[in-house]
């Protein structure tokens, strides 16, 4: 018997796995994927995520940023970083790096998928294998979530949101990460090398990759004028309630723990701090601990990415959101600085 499986071997999954074996647990990943894991989402890491990743001794390549803008047609408004710098990195170079120190420590990884999870009051068991704890790190549509009973059901009024995301080869033009607002949708442009950008749209079901573009003219000219280097990727629907964190020796981290929503940028950090507090209750043998500090972890993220959200979903209020950061620069500097 072990003393950790996780499912998942995605970046939360990878970080909870280094935190794990940093600890001097025995620790496996199991994944039905093989090879390097990409994933449609934005690659912009703030600065804290980046301070996460350096106290695991991991330092991913990539371009560095040095804040936020919005943009809505002909209006623009910036938020500086106060002290680091945040850093564009490709996915799949960020998990190379992440599977590359888990290996220097000895986790194993295991080619296989979540079965049947039969939980006792010593150890989990599942995929053939046993272990004193189970941590579901895999995803929006989490099979540990899914076996365990502990999503709810959304709402059969609740507009879905989807994310869509794809690289072009053009220089940056700018050292910010570029957040296009149009009127159903938003458009996240991120450097993450010299001359790659990642492109993301976020919108609802019936989202429209270039037709969501086309609202900004110049932005759409450059993207089209572009090869693109990398395929058209989708995820979805991104909104995830769950009932609770952790049932008896299974805890949920990251997108598999629940989440609002991509606006704000934190889910790489939030997942990764979420990593680590679940690592330190199965330190204590006190997994029910981690549903209080999951609460403290997610409140900023939560109170901030659902009031965005929602007012975003606000067909009056939603052309106002640049102009009102534009009115008040020095709170939309806080919150960027808040949340990076």
């Amino acid at each position: 018997m072990i003393d950790l499986l996780i499912a998942g071997a995605g970046p939360v999954g990878l970080v909870t796995a280094i935190h794990a074996a940093q600890a001097g647990l025995d620790v496996a990943v199991i994944e039905p994927r093989s090879g390097t894991i990409d994933k449609a989402c934005g690659e912009g890491l703030m600065p804290r995520t980046l301070e996460h990743l350096r106290s695991i001794s991991v330092d991913a390549p990539g371009l560095d940023f040095v804040g936020i803008r919005y943009i809505s047609r002909e209006k623009s408004v910036e938020a500086r970083f106060k002290k680091e710098t945040g850093r564009g990195v490709r996915r799949t170079t960020l998990h190379e790096h992440l599977k590359s120190r888990a290996t220097e420590l000895n986790v194993r990884f295991i080619d296989g998928r979540v079965s049947e999870i039969v939980q006792s009051e010593h150890f989990v068991q599942t995929a053939g294998i046993r272990s004193r704890y189970l941590i579901g790190a895999d995803g929006l549509h989490s099979t540990v979530r899914n076996q365990l009973n502990l999503e709810v059901p959304p709402k059969s009024t609740s507009p879905q949101r989807f994310g869509l995301r794809q690289h072009f080869c053009i220089s940056p033009w700018s050292d910010f990460v570029e957040v296009y607002w149009s009127p159903n949708a938003e458009i996240y442009v991120t450097p993450v090398d010299v001359q790659t950008v990642g492109v993301a749209v976020l919108g609802t079901n019936k989202i429209d990759f270039w037709k969501t573009i086309s609202h900004f003219p110049e932005l759409n000219s450059s993207l089209a004028a572009a090869k693109p280097s990398s395929k058209l990727r989708g995820a979805g629907p991104l909104r995830q309630v769950v009932r609770a964190r952790t049932l008896t020796r299974t805890l949920l981290v990251g997108d598999a723990s629940g989440y609002v929503d991509a606006l704000t940028g934190e889910g790489m950090r939030i997942g990764f701090e979420e990593g680590r507090a679940a690592v330190n209750a199965i330190l204590a043998n006190d997994p029910s601990s981690y549903e209080k500090e999951w609460l403290s972890i997610t409140r900023s993220y939560r109170l901030l990415a659902g009031g965005l959200l929602w007012a975003s979903s606000q067909r009056l209020i939603r052309p106002l959101i640049v102009p009102t950061a534009i009115t008040f620069p020095r709170v939309f500097r806080q919150i960027v600085n808040t949340l990076g």
